[in-house]
């Protein structure tokens, strides 16, 4: 058996059309079918060939889950290029929604919540020819996106 990678993920929101929404403006994920009640959306990532990578089920106003409760922690998506990562931080931060930034040295992230508290992350990875000229990283730094961008400008994800 080999697994190729994560083909979608399911959220149960409060109201899928609202979490649609930022999806679609904060990421660029287009709706590739939608109940017309609004009990589930479906969407897909602008480069991706998946029908859909997220799915979202509405289940109106409950409570979510105690902070580090055991469940779902956030889901990765990844970009293309380090200019990408630096766009789509700005769309976070705009929105209120970006929580925040760790460089973990192959990967630079974004961290945010959508409309649910839902954490997400945003990250762009460093291709693996590189990640030798990551040494003596700690993993786990405060991003400075700006610093990155001069330094990867470029240099497409793996």
């Amino acid at each position: 058996m080999t697994i190729t990678g994560l083909n979608h993920a399911v959220l149960w929101v409060r109201d899928a059309r609202v979490s649609a929404g930022f999806y679609r403006e904060a990421l660029g994920f287009q709706v590739v079918e939608a109940d017309p009640g609004g009990r589930a959306v479906f969407l897909r990532a602008d480069g991706s060939s998946n029908h859909h990578d997220l799915g979202l089920f509405s289940v109106g106003e409950r409570p979510g889950p105690e902070p580090h409760a055991p469940g779902l922690y956030h889901l990765a998506w990844q970009v293309a290029t380090i200019e990408d990562l630096a766009a789509v931080a700005d769309e976070l931060a705009a929105r209120g929604a970006l929580v925040g930034a760790t460089d973990h040295g192959v990967s630079k992230s974004l961290y945010a919540k959508d409309p649910d508290g839902i954490e997400l992350e945003v990250m762009w990875l460093l291709p693996a020819d590189r990640w030798a000229e990551l040494d003596g990283h700690s993993g786990r730094e405060a991003l400075d996106l700006p610093a990155e961008v001069a330094r990867w400008s470029g240099v497409a994800s793996a």
